[in-house]
């Protein structure tokens, strides 16, 4: 990574790590458990990370919408430092999870964000930029849809139109920017992997794979609870696993 990569990915952490700190301070949803609160603040931090590199993403793609075609040897400015972004948010989401979260219930989650480092680390090598390291940030526009989703099912606004709402738009952003795009890149990988370094091939397979297995399982878990309006039993059995669909990324 440039010198200029890994200024952004040190700025990054930093203001991620700093925004964990300071959400301590703000008033949260009554929540008995400590371990909820501190839910509460990570998804928000994770949200503010989504909506930065959803927008970024989307940004980048309408500005240089023709290198969707060929994207194996281009690298337009600034491409490097929207993935850097992206890089230090996940390094400080991981030390606020091993300082908050016992292994044993986080692992899947730092194994994620151990994965999507060395992607995205990797596709920005000096030398070695690809465009197609921003396609994965697209999925941030779902993971944003899941984040609002979560907190409002930890504030118990199962029941608003609000909540409807983001149900919908966590499934439709899911099929249009989590599957769309993990299917796209899985194709380009198999059809030009002679183009891209072994090292890449080798982990984007691996991470292509794992996430799209994690976005199946969210797909089932989703239209397993529909309607959108669940009881309070079901609501107490699914708490502990809406956490964590709120947090993958």
């Amino acid at each position: 990574m440039a010198p200029a990569g890994l200024v952004v990915v040190a700025a990054s952490f930093a203001a991620f790590r700093g925004l964990h700190q300071g959400l301590k301070l703000l008033p949260t949803p009554r929540l008995a458990d400590t371990q909820d609160r501190w839910t509460w603040r990570n998804i928000c931090a994770s949200l503010v990370h989504s909506l930065l590199a959803g927008a970024g993403a989307l940004l980048w793609m309408y500005q240089h919408s023709h290198l969707i075609s060929d994207f194996t040897h281009s690298c337009p400015p600034r491409t490097d430092s929207l993935v850097s972004l992206s890089i230090g948010y996940f390094l400080a989401d991981g030390v606020d999870i091993l300082w908050n979260q016992t292994f044993g219930r986080s692992w899947h989650l730092l194994c994620h964000h151990a994965m999507a480092v060395s992607c995205l680390g990797v596709a920005v090598l000096p030398g070695r930029c690809l465009s197609v390291s921003v396609v994965p940030l697209l999925l941030e526009v779902n993971s944003a849809c899941l984040h609002i989703r979560t907190l409002l099912l930890l504030s118990c606004q199962t029941s608003t139109l609000v909540f409807r709402l983001a149900c919908w738009a966590t499934l439709a952003t899911l099929l249009v920017f989590r599957l769309l795009p993990l299917g796209w890149m899985s194709l380009q990988l198999l059809q030009q992997h002679h183009h891209f370094p072994l090292t890449f091939s080798v982990l984007w397979g691996v991470g292509l794979f794992t996430i799209t297995i994690m976005s199946i399982v969210l797909v089932i878990d989703l239209l397993v609870e529909w309607p959108v309006d669940p009881g309070p039993t079901l609501l107490l059995q699914k708490e502990e696993g809406q956490k964590q669909l709120g947090m993958w990324e």
